[in-house]
């Protein structure tokens, strides 16, 4: 078992929660406006999976509650950036997909927030980037591990 104490853990955690902190504030002020970073990142998330997710789905892929999921859901489909359509089957449940306008949306997020990452990527090096690619994956799946 590990010491609850370890200055290992301890430091790891630290420095994982303050880049965390210091992306979301940098990225947050590069977004066009009037747009939230969980609005990207559902955007984002839309458009890879190419495919109607329900708002559950949604709630599960970003671990929040779904009163938080159907709050920003809410926000985007006023927007026009996401269709959210009944389930023919079941009339209680809802399926989301990525709009034509959502897609542009996040298009342009991502051109926003692309020169932010890619500065600190270039001023820390490709190389060491791509040496922690692969610890930081490893340490994201065993803790989305339930």
């Amino acid at each position: 078992m590990a010491d609850a104490n370890d200055p290992l853990a301890v430091a790891l955690f630290s420095e994982v929660f303050m880049a965390d902190q210091l992306a979301r504030n940098r990225i947050s002020r590069a977004l066009p406006k009037g747009m939230e970073l969980s609005h990207f990142a559902v955007l984002n998330h839309l458009a890879h999976v190419a495919d109607e997710r329900s708002p559950a789905q949604l709630a599960a892929a970003f671990h929040v509650t779904r009163g938080a999921m159907t709050n920003t859901l809410a926000k985007l489909e006023w927007a026009g950036h996401v269709h959210i359509r009944p389930d023919w089957d079941d009339a209680r449940r809802k399926f989301v997909s990525i709009s034509p306008a959502g897609r542009a949306a996040r298009d342009a997020a991502l051109a926003a927030i692309t020169p932010v990452v890619g500065e600190v990527v270039r001023a820390v090096g490709a190389d060491k980037v791509r040496s922690v690619l692969p610890v930081l994956r490893e340490i994201r799946l065993r803790l989305g591990e339930d």
